[in-house]
């Protein structure tokens, strides 16, 4: 667990992104336990993001018996084509210069880099408000997987100047860290992800859902948690599956999530398990219910799935990237394969659904090691990465002494 010097004083925060919970991706949950924990510690905490359905009083996140005491500022939106439910945000600088000459914030943290993003970058700058930013998502990456590979280095360019307008990029891997940098994007931090072991645990698993799965106890639960898109790689899981099934005819494949190509696989794979969105306590049973979970994405920052299985004790099998390439250890707490490896991919769910051992081992080992990756420790870090940040200016000056990679 992360040891980190006493508690800084209280400052008021500003966290800017197109997205936030109670929308449901990896993004949205990162901000939202990042805010929980900064206004635990005491720091005042102001959330800009477009407004959304169902939006509820200041400060408060839909979720019951949960009040921030943060002040919410919401802004136009437009939804994000492929992207049902997300939008990206629209304002004047003007609007956000007048905002924070009233109230001032101590930091700018910009989580997302679209429209909002830019404007507020531009108003923090004009203003002489120290910025930082987080690379949470590989859009460059993404445009590959919906015909639009031309795209690829346009946006990679963009990235490089939206990054490069703020004082420091945090990022929540080496790997990503290494990537970014050879962007052209410096400097940068590393802040990695939490999870919440208390609500992700194997003691939720369900036999009565295993069940209606049509599994007896001795059958697997393959589980697959996420966007259903194509950036996830979701044609290696379907292939893996159908090895694990030749050899375990009972087997079930158990998808969790929604996205655009949800219609095409019911309609290829009528027995396949499709159970939609699903949140806290529900998400938490399924996740345990399970016995495989397979993470075929290349595309991800992080994958908050992956210590969300890892906490719910279940064998994770994973490229060694993101937040494998970090938590997992190849055949002690998980099952890693190289990024141009499939088969050593999908060889590595079969060993697993083939020895009960190696399985029960790796799913103990999981649950133990995920007990070390708490939330409170991750917002710590967080705080001390943007204590001493400054205005970065025409030459890029960022204090001296911020733990950069």
């Amino acid at each position: 667990m992360n040891t980190v010097s006493s508690q800084p004083p209280p400052r008021r925060i500003t966290i800017v992104s197109e997205t936030f919970a109670p929308e449901i991706n990896g993004v949205a949950n990162t901000l939202k336990q990042l805010c929980r924990g900064l206004c635990t510690r005491g720091h005042e905490v102001q959330v800009v993001r477009p407004a959304q359905t169902g939006d509820k009083g200041v400060g408060e996140l839909p979720e019951p018996g949960i009040v921030l005491h943060h002040d919410l500022v919401r802004v136009a939106g437009l939804p994000l084509p492929g992207y049902p439910g997300l939008q990206v945000g629209l304002t004047r600088r003007r609007r956000l210069c007048d905002l924070w000459r009233q109230k001032r914030p101590d930091l700018v943290y910009v989580a997302t880099q679209g429209p909002l993003g830019v404007v507020a970058v531009a108003a923090a700058r004009e203003l002489g408000i120290p910025v930082c930013s987080g690379f949470h998502t590989n859009f460059h990456s993404y445009s590959r997987h919906y015909h639009a590979a031309f795209l690829s280095r346009l946006l990679e360019r963009y990235g490089r100047w939206f990054h490069n307008r703020t004082a420091l990029t945090l990022v929540p891997t080496r790997a990503m860290a290494a990537r970014i940098q050879a962007m052209g994007i410096h400097p940068v931090g590393l802040w990695s992800r939490g999870v919440d072991c208390q609500l992700f645990a194997p003691g939720k698993r369900d036999p009565g859902l295993r069940e209606a799965w049509g599994l007896q106890p001795q059958d697997r639960a393959v589980l697959y948690v996420g966007r259903l898109a194509s950036e996830k790689n979701l044609q290696l899981a379907v292939s893996c599956f159908e090895r694990v099934r030749a050899l375990h005819p009972k087997a079930r494949f158990v998808l969790v999530g929604d996205g655009p190509q949800r219609r095409r696989l019911q309609a290829r794979h009528p027995d396949y398990i499709f159970c939609g969105i699903r949140k806290g306590e529900d998400l938490a049973r399924h996740y345990a219910s399970g016995d495989l979970f397979l993470f075929p994405s290349k595309t991800d920052t992080f994958g908050n799935v992956v210590t969300e299985a890892m906490a719910s004790g279940l064998a994770v099998v994973a490229f060694d990237d993101a937040a494998a390439s970090e938590h997992i250890r190849h055949q002690e707490n998980g099952m890693i394969a190289a990024l141009d490896d499939d088969e050593a991919f999908v060889e590595h769910a079969l060993t697993l659904a083939q020895q009960n051992t190696l399985l029960g081992n790796i799913r103990q080992q999981a649950r133990l090691d995920a007990l070390d990756l708490d939330w409170a420790s991750q917002v710590e870090q967080f705080e001390q990465l943007t204590l001493t940040l400054k205005r970065r200016d025409r030459c890029h000056a960022v204090t001296p002494g911020i733990p950069l990679l």
